[in-house]
């Protein structure tokens, strides 16, 4: 066996389905931070969390603990004794999921309208965080000890589509990082208010809590996060010329909140029922559609989500076709 790998061996004395990891540190491995070094050998186990372990003095060298985590890592054998994942604060609750991937690092949802990604203050049931703890149930390893799944991402409660939740520490940093390196590839459809100008194109602004509205993001020329939204017109409803209705792919290079429903908006076409950015009323013929069709939220959907495994390298990517009530809206837009 090579002696940098972690063995993990389990101990009677130990607390009840606690691991303990024995971690060979060789002698060019010796002198940066110890909450590093042992992250480089143990990729299961985030540095966050190590240097969690370390304050509760489950980390030990030579028999003594590692009591900081900044201290000089030296060669030899460190012991890490980590503990089962604490319960889960979010009680699993069993609830219908359409799952288009899984295995033991991560699982791909197909999210409904109206599923809060989850739990917040006055909402903390109900939500998808809620329903993968029932689903996944002891395949959680846990996420920095907690037994949860990892949301890397999110989308609005009233927006559909495609999202991936992490299993495991590993999974989580891998996925975080790829998100945070925009190295992603994510595609929304939306049914917008008009048409924006031109056809194909891209919107950059970044993005901030609005000074007027503190439920609304906005635009803002100084500060926020910057955001970039690629989009094009692919098809569009009513008049050539003035078209009344449009469907607008949109990639985003960052994912900020709100940002598609904000730049569409910006462009002054919002995603059709935006309750928050939809400003301007629709014309008739497509108040009629949106009443028909069901239509109760935001006309956005993640169709798109596409990413490198994780631990495999392979890559995967997901498609989403529109849900029933944007469907049902599209095809009666067609017909204007």
């Amino acid at each position: 066996m090579d002696s940098e790998a972690p063995l993990e061996t389990f101990d009677e004395g130990l607390e009840e389905t606690s691991s303990r990891l024995v971690v060979a540190l060789p002698a060019e491995a010796a002198g940066g931070r110890v909450d590093k070094a042992l992250a480089q050998r143990l990729p299961e186990l985030s540095r966050a969390r190590l240097q969690a372990l370390i304050a509760e003095g489950r980390v030990s060298r030579a028999g003594r603990p590692v009591t900081d985590a900044s201290a000089r890592a030296e060669a030899g054998d460190y012991e890490i004794v980590v503990p089962p994942p604490a319960p889960a604060e979010p009680l699993p609750e069993a609830m219908a999921l359409v799952v288009l991937y899984e295995d033991d690092q991560l699982i791909v949802i197909d999210k409904p309208p109206g599923l809060a990604m989850h739990p917040a203050p006055g909402s903390e049931s109900g939500t998808l965080v809620n329903a993968l703890l029932h689903h996944c149930g002891a395949s959680l390893s846990g996420i920095g000890g907690v037994a949860r799944p990892g949301i890397v991402h999110r989308i609005d409660k009233e927006t559909s589509g495609v999202v991936v939740a992490a299993k495991t520490d590993l999974a989580h940093q891998a996925l975080s990082a790829l998100f945070a390196a925009h190295d992603i590839d994510r595609l929304y459809v939306a049914l917008t208010r008009g048409a924006p100008k031109p056809a194909r194109g891209s919107i950059e602004g970044a993005i901030a809590r609005s000074t007027h509205d503190r439920k609304k993001m906005a635009l803002v020329k100084s500060g926020g996060r910057h955001a970039v939204t690629h989009y094009v017109v692919e098809r569009t409803f009513g008049a050539l010329d003035k078209p009344s209705a449009a469907r607008v792919a949109c990639r985003l290079e960052t994912g900020r909140t709100h940002q598609i429903r904000v730049h569409l908006a910006s462009k002054g076409a919002p995603c059709l029922g935006d309750p928050v950015y939809g400003s301007g009323v629709p014309a008739e013929p497509v108040r009629r559609a949106i009443a028909e069709a069901g239509l109760k939220r935001q006309a956005l959907h993640a169709a798109v989500l596409g990413f490198r495994h994780p631990t495999t390298g392979e890559t995967l990517r997901f498609e989403s076709p529109l849900p029933p009530d944007m469907a049902k809206l599209e095809q009666m837009l067609g017909e204007l």
